[in-house]
Parts: C-alpha cells; structure tokens; sequence
C-alpha cells in the first residue's frame, strides 16, 4: 500500500524585523520609505544648514538639544551659573578713572543720540548743575566725558529723552529746588550731526510743573507718567504726540495713574507701559504699574483738502501689579532701562540707604510680568556701597550706570555690564548635544559659510547617487564588497 505523499506547499513569505513585518507588505514598505525620506532630508538639507552655521556661528546644535545636563560655557562669563539666565547681565565692571564725569553728579539723566552718550543736568549734592557732558560710544565702551551745550538754567531730576533727533529734558526741580513746567529741546542738526543749543519750547510746556517724573517713547509721541508736584508724588500722566514731520504737540491727559508715583523707572514694551519702583504717597514702593495703549476713537473725516486730524493711542487701563509682577523689595531712584524685552532696575535706595541689587524681568507676549530674577553675581559690588540717583541706559549689549550717590556720598564714577552672555561651548543633552564651532566673521564668513554648505550638499548628492546606483545593482554590489574582502585578507 502506498503512503500518503505530504506536500510541503508554497514556500512562506520572507519576514523581516524580527520576523514581525511581511518583507513584502505596506509597513514595511512604508518604514523603509519614512527612513529613506530621512536620510535625504538629513543629507541634502540638515548637514549642509549645519556646514554653514559651523563656520559663522561660534556653537552649533547637533540633534534636538532639549534637555541638557552637562553644560560647559566660556570663561568670559565669568561667575555666571551654565547656563545664564535669560536676560542676566555679566558682572560689573567700574569703568577707570579715565571715564569719570569732571565732577560728582546726582540725580541726572542719561541718553543715547546716535555714536554719542549725553549726560544732563544734575546736582552734586549742594548745586543744580545746567551742565551737559558728551561721550562718544564705541563697541564695549565709551571715551572720557567732555563739555557740551548747557541747559538755558538747572535741572536735577528731570525726565530726560532722546527722540526723532532731538533731546528733551521735561521738567525737573532748578536752583530754588522746585519742580518746573519747562522743556528744553536740543535738536541735532542732520548734516553735520552736532547738537544745536537747548532752547525753551514753550508749546510743550507741562500743565503743572513736575520733578522726578518718568518719561518713555511710545510709537507716536512721548507719555510723561506721574512725578512730584513739590508737595507729594502725582498720579497725572500726558502724552504728547507727534505728527507726521516728528513735532511734538502740546500735552494731552491720559487715564491717570492707580496710585501717585515719583522717582519712578518706565518702559514701554509693545502695546503696554510700565512703571516700577520708585515713591508713593507712603514711600519707596515695589508696586509694578501698567498701562494698555489703546486707540483713541477715530475722528471724523476732515473736509477735502485738508489735513486729516491725529488719531493718537491713549494710555489707558491703568492696573497694579500683584504677587511675583512687583519687584521683590521696594526701590526709588533706582538706574533703569530696556533691553531686548527685557526691563532692568539697578541698585535705588529702600528709603534708608543705597542697594546694590539688580533685578530683571522680560514680560510675556501678552505683557504679563511673571516674576523677576537676581542672581548675587549680577549685583553691584559690595564696594560700591551701593547706588541710588544714578542714571542708566543700554546700549548695543552693555548697559551703564553714570554718577549718583552711594553710602560715602555722590560720585562721578561710572560702571559696565554686559547684556548678553555666551551660551555654553558645549552642552551633552538626551538626544543631542552642542559642540564649538568656527565663527569666522564678517564677509569672508559668510563667504566661506556658503562655500561649506554648497561642498557639503554637493558631497552628500554624489553620496545619494552611489547609494541609488548600489540597490540598483545589488548582484554587482555584492561583488564589489566580496572583492575587497577577499583582498583584506
């Protein structure tokens, strides 16, 4: 009797990866085509992206470089944590002696007009000073203070700003100690770039005489926000605006202050403006103010041919800060200025004695504060035995801090900080990690930047090619490799 033949049928199909897809099915087509598609993106534009910034930048990013627990960063930031806060400033340096005002000033203000610094007004601690005093501004510096145009009579704790060419110096207290309703406007002429003599421009006389009022730039015009009316801080605030020429028209009330305000710091960040520190009706304040610019109703159509009437934004919706949006201590005549988005306070007093803490906050999209930071290292040296009236301004990545008054008494020192420290040289993450890079500057950079990433795309195209013509070829390919490792061996 015959047996029973068993046929062994078809033969299976390939499996790969571990034997869990089907060689020839979808997902494995599919995964091969998402690598492929990868490897070309990777080749053809992430290497050579990453060819060019490894020549300009001084760091580049190698993977995603989210989460990073080992950080090692330039010795030019000195004691800073790795890495810097956002916003933190590197240590204070005093400027030499070299750069100190011809005397002690107080109670001054500072501005930036083109490559030039100017300091205005002032008091040594007995006299108003009319003075004004001119710096050149180079990279990472400024030269030694000379005399420039005085002001027509004194001014300490004026509101001093530069704007569409010109100098302003808003109010302030003169010789008699009294607040004034006076501005003095210095123009700069556009061909020679010299500042002309500060003359009274009597259409942008105050409403009421003000000192230690806070003035900030706003995109149409100046806002002048509280100050002391000789009897107590105010809680007034008026906007001029400005045509379309630049002139400023006279001064028009706003929503007033929540609280009454003096000696006071403000910056004007997009759509909102805020005033930090200075004194209230009780003292020495850490109550962040802030206001919402708004449009003001449109005005109706002139008649044909004439010119159509200004539109200005109003300030408005006045709020006090709460909880982590005030400063963590209560500052008045604090040093304050704006960076990048960032608002900054040095030093102030507490209303007993100069402080040497700096303070920063950079406010959200929506212009909410959410806190503000200090690190010990960013302080003004102990030294320095701290600082109130003094003056401060940024300008490109440094910041300055000129004249005021310490524990021993008014000085005509000044002090630098750098905004802007280094992001470490190397930083080993989960799934990345940054290396150093070349950093060649300025034209030949670039230059070679796009040299490299042409050469490293072009590298990677020959690379894609040779890698298509192989699986095009796979018999021959595998003789290729058979040879070189029988000659190996």
């Amino acid at each position: 009797m015959a047996g029973q033949t068993i046929s062994t049928g078809s033969a299976g199909r390939k499996r790969v990866l571990f034997g869990l897809l089907d060689s020839d099915g979808w997902t494995w087509a599919s995964i091969k085509a998402a690598f492929w598609f990868v490897v070309i993106i990777m080749l053809l534009g992430y290497i050579p992206d990453r060819a060019y910034y490894f020549t300009v930048f001084s760091t580049i990013d190698v993977g995603v470089n989210v989460i990073s627990p080992i950080n090692f960063c330039p010795p030019s930031n000195r004691t800073l944590p790795c890495p810097a806060p956002a916003g933190a400033p590197l240590p204070w340096d005093p400027s030499p002696s070299q750069l100190a005002l011809p005397g002690p000033r107080t109670d001054g203000g500072v501005v930036q007009a083109g490559t030039n610094l100017f300091y205005v007004g002032g008091t040594d601690g007995t006299t108003v000073s009319d003075q004004t005093y001119e710096a050149p501004v180079f990279s990472g510096n400024f030269g030694p203070w000379q005399k420039a145009q005085p002001l027509p009579a004194p001014r300490t704790d004026a509101a001093v700003i530069f704007m569409n060419g010109s100098i302003y110096v808003i109010g302030g207290s003169g010789a008699d100690g009294k607040p004034t309703s006076t501005v003095y406007v210095a123009t700069q002429d556009t061909a020679t770039g010299v500042f002309g003599a500060y003359a009274e421009d009597t259409a942008l006389k105050l409403p009421a005489a003000r000192s230690s009022a806070t003035v900030v730039v706003v995109s149409d015009g100046l806002v002048v926000l509280g100050g002391t009316d000789g009897t107590g801080p105010t809680t007034s605030v008026w906007k001029s605006t400005a045509d379309s020429t630049g002139k400023l028209g006279a001064w028009a009330a706003q929503a007033p202050l929540p609280q009454p305000r003096s000696e006071a710091n403000g910056a004007a960040i997009g759509s909102e403006v805020f005033v930090y520190g200075g004194r209230d009706a009780s003292g020495p304040t850490a109550t962040v103010l802030r206001g919402n610019l708004g449009t003001a109703t449109v005005l109706a159509s002139p008649a044909p041919g004439a010119t159509p009437a200004p539109n200005p934004l109003l300030v408005q919706l006045w709020g006090t800060g709460t909880g982590a949006s005030n400063l963590p201590a209560a500052r008045t005549k604090a040093a304050g200025f704006v960076s990048n988005g960032v608002i900054y306070l040095v030093g102030g007093s507490d209303g007993t004695s100069p402080k040497t803490e700096v303070y920063w906050t950079t406010p959200d999209v929506n212009g909410n504060i959410n806190g503000w930071l200090h690190l010990n290292q960013t302080d003004l040296p102990a030294s320095s035995g701290g600082l109130a009236g003094s003056a401060g301004i940024a300008s490109g990545s440094e910041s300055f801090v000129v004249g005021g008054t310490t524990s021993s008494g008014v000085i005509s020192a000044s002090a630098r900080a750098n905004l802007a420290p280094q992001p470490p040289f190397f930083a080993l993450g989960l799934i990345g990690a940054t290396i150093p890079a070349l950093k060649i500057d300025g034209d030949v950079g670039q230059q070679l930047g796009y040299l490299s990433a042409a050469g490293a795309g072009t590298v990677d195209f020959i690379l894609l090619i040779l890698i298509g013509w192989a699986f095009a070829h796979k018999e021959r390919t595998r003789e290729l490799f058979a040879k070189l490792r029988r000659r190996r061996h």
